[in-house]
């Protein structure tokens, strides 16, 4: 799900606490059911906190908790130009189905393009019960558009996995462009894409997966 207005605070460059609540709806074949998600951003003077939590509502029949999903992530100023240190961890628990502990450690790079900028993340990847380590690249980025009322943002993750029933390794692409129109202040109104392969278990290919969603800023 969605994540990541670190970037936005990035770019402004100011010191402010933010914390947001989503419902998404998942519009495509069967996967009809809500997706909440919690987000907070804290900068301090060491460096920064954000953490997410998202729940799935699709039990069959009664539509409700059946997934939960976090990660939180700590970042530390380093004396470098646009380099912070970062240490990561992601759980959850589900019904019918493993999650896994997964910690990352690594670094932070600033690229600064001019009319983007993208906060990217250079991580060794080490999950619960996976043979070997991993590696794993993030980013994120946000571009606001008509003075602020319409936001293009989003994330991209690619990392490597151990390959389910083989001794290989496999790639997973995970990227989930948002666009939101901000209403005021707190409400905005807006839609993401979950662009995937290799992470829904089972799927063949690529798949994309879009959600029609609510945001309230607090």
């Amino acid at each position: 799900m969605i994540r990541k207005i670190v970037s936005l605070l990035i770019i402004l460059n100011t010191f402010v606490f933010s914390q947001n609540l989503q419902l998404h709806y998942e519009a495509s074949g069967d996967r009809e059911y809500l997706v909440s998600t919690l987000e907070m951003f804290k900068p301090d003077q060491f460096g920064s906190t954000f953490w997410f939590v998202d729940m799935e509502y699709s039990t069959a029949g009664v539509k409700d908790g059946n997934l939960a999903y976090w990660e939180i992530a700590r970042s530390f100023t380093l004396p470098v130009n646009n380099i912070s240190a970062t240490i990561q961890y992601n759980d959850g628990v589900a019904t019918g189905f493993p999650i896994g502990q997964v910690w990352l450690l690594g670094v932070n790079y600033y690229l600064d393009l001019g009319f983007v900028a993208l906060p990217i993340d250079i991580l060794y990847r080490t999950a619960q019960g996976a043979d070997s380590p991993d590696f794993q690249l993030t980013t994120t980025w946000f571009v606001p558009l008509m003075d602020g009322h319409i936001e293009f943002s989003g994330f991209f993750d690619l990392w490597s996995q151990d390959e389910f029933g083989s001794d290989e390794k496999q790639i997973v692409i995970l990227g989930e462009p948002q666009i939101w129109y901000n209403a005021n202040e707190h409400l905005s109104v807006g839609s993401e894409v979950e662009i995937s392969n290799n992470f829904v278990f089972g799927a063949d290919g690529i798949q994309a997966l879009p959600t029609v969603g609510l945001r309230w800023t607090f």
